[in-house]
């Protein structure tokens, strides 16, 4: 019988979204196939990873085990209690290392295919290192000694470090490995359906605020705001409630996902990038920090999925960092230097003096952010003459202009080409905050003659114009002329 003869069980409607996970995770615990199979699934904390696990090994009758930190006697004396109830049995001799209790759970898969997950397996590592070899040697002696066994092994954790040295290239356990899974936060479009937004302006704060974390769905109560009127008032209730599990959620997440680092260094960090920063010079000498002390700080953030470094589009030499977490570049651009004053006097006094801030200093980056997805992600490839490969923010010093900020754009659309730079599809400027004119479209094209003296091949390049409230009639016009690339928000969200 081969794998697809087998009856795979629907995801449950419980799981908001998450149909290719769930396709991948259903296909290759029910893969009958002899022989064991190990999987490994990651991802930062709040993804809905475990819940994910826990309605797989409910549907496919596996075994689901959560790992804590405690000392190896406590962790294994936990799983031959665990193991024991689920197989209906009397708990085991009590096992003397991994070795023995890795044999016994490899064992369920001795008469069917059945998952058997191990989530948060970084904790078991950490106080037992030997534990990866244990699994490895495992599986080779099963590999020759019970070919016939169909084990199906998820190893699951959001210690991304750990999960990425322990799973790469170099690790004794990739060679095993059958399937590789990452939960990543839901996109916009997906964040807006869960919070049941119809309005896009609404649907973008709210994810300038919280992101795609399914998690913070229910730590907002359930509840989005009612509609743009209603958003000041919601994140009063949420956010800046100190009764409420997102007050604290940005200290929480940086403390647990940086360990015992120097915390202090990386919160001053994230507020350094949220304030504009954006090179590793630029954070070293905000931070008044020494370059070899500030690059350790953004490494460790970035080994956790907290920063995400690009090229520059038109630099790539320039290395520019950004949080990938919105929440936490809400706390560091908004919220942590007001923080006492919150405890004191409340959201709504704070808020309003925090709201200028906000729109500045946080959605409007955002907002950039969002239509550079929007061009990777659902943007029709016949918009920009091709299909993207990369789309980022560009800079490029303007030799007209004797001081002042370089010239920039906040979306550039690069294709898939062999050269380098690739080929130039679009240059773009992302105003949330402004009706967009023929003055914007003036100044895209005094980069594309910038961009020419360079030496790039502007020809077939598109000027592109992103706006979160609208455009003139003017440049309605030049669009309808095939002068300008326009997109206002509802094209962000139901448009490609």
């Amino acid at each position: 019988m081969s794998p697809s003869d087998v009856s795979r069980p629907a995801k449950p409607k419980t799981v908001f979204d998450r149909d290719a996970e769930w396709d991948a995770l259903v296909a290759f615990a029910g893969d009958t196939r002899p022989g064991p199979g190990l999987g490994v699934v990651s991802g930062r904390l709040r993804q809905g990873k475990t819940y994910l696990l826990k309605t797989l090994t409910a549907a496919l009758g596996g075994f689901y085990f959560g790992a804590q930190s405690a000392t190896q006697a406590e962790s294994l004396r936990r799983l031959a209690d665990e193991l024991s109830q689920f197989a209906g049995t009397m708990p085991p001799t009590p096992w003397h290392d991994w070795g023995e209790a890795v044999d016994a759970l490899l064992a369920l898969g001795d008469r069917r295919p059945v998952p058997i997950v191990i989530d948060e397996f970084p904790d078991l590592v950490r106080q037992s290192p030997p534990l990866p070899s244990a699994i490895h040697r495992a599986y080779r002696r099963l590999r020759e000694t019970d070919p016939d066994n169909r084990a199906r092994l998820v190893l699951s954790g959001s210690t991304l470090p750990v999960m990425h040295r322990l799973f790469s290239a170099a690790s004794p356990l990739r060679e095993l490995t059958d399937l590789q899974l990452t939960l990543r936060p839901l996109d916009y479009r997906q964040a807006a359906r869960l919070w049941n937004i119809d309005d896009p302006r609404l649907a973008l704060l709210v994810h300038a605020v919280v992101g795609g974390t399914p998690a913070y769905w229910g730590y907002g109560g359930e509840r989005a705001p009612g509609g743009p009127d209603d958003f000041d008032a919601w994140v009063c209730k949420t956010v800046l409630n100190p009764r409420t599990p997102l007050f604290l959620e940005a200290h929480h997440l940086l403390q647990e996902e940086t360990d015992h680092w120097d915390r202090a260094l990386c919160h001053s960090a994230l507020a350094a990038i949220a304030s504009g920063c954006s090179t590793q010079g630029e954070i070293a000498e905000h931070l008044g920090a020494p370059l070899t002390d500030a690059a350790r700080c953004l490494a460790l953030l970035r080994d956790n999925g907290l920063l995400h470094g690009e090229p520059d589009a038109f630099r790539p030499n320039l290395i520019r960092l950004r949080i990938t977490e919105p929440l936490l570049a809400f706390e560091h651009a908004a919220v942590w230097s007001r923080r006492s004053a919150l405890e004191q006097q409340g959201g709504d006094e704070v808020w309003r003096r925090m709201r200028p801030v906000f729109d500045s200093a946080v959605v409007g980056p955002h907002f950039a952010r969002i239509c550079r997805d929007w061009v990777m992600d659902f943007a029709d490839p016949a918009v920009f003459g091709a299909r993207p490969a990369t789309a980022a923010y560009g800079s490029l010093a303007d030799p007209t202009r004797r001081a002042g900020p370089d010239t920039q754009a906040e979306v550039v659309v690069r294709g898939p080409t062999g050269t380098r730079p690739s080929a130039l599809l679009s240059v773009g400027a992302a105003r949330w905050d402004q009706v967009m004119d023929l003055h914007h479209l003036e100044q895209l094209r005094h980069l594309l003659d910038l961009l020419a003296a360079h030496g790039e091949d502007v020809a077939h390049t598109r000027p592109a114009c992103y706006s979160g409230v609208g455009f003139t009639s003017a440049l309605r016009a030049a669009e309808a002329n095939g002068h300008v690339v326009l997109v206002d928000l509802d094209r962000l969200y139901r448009g490609t």
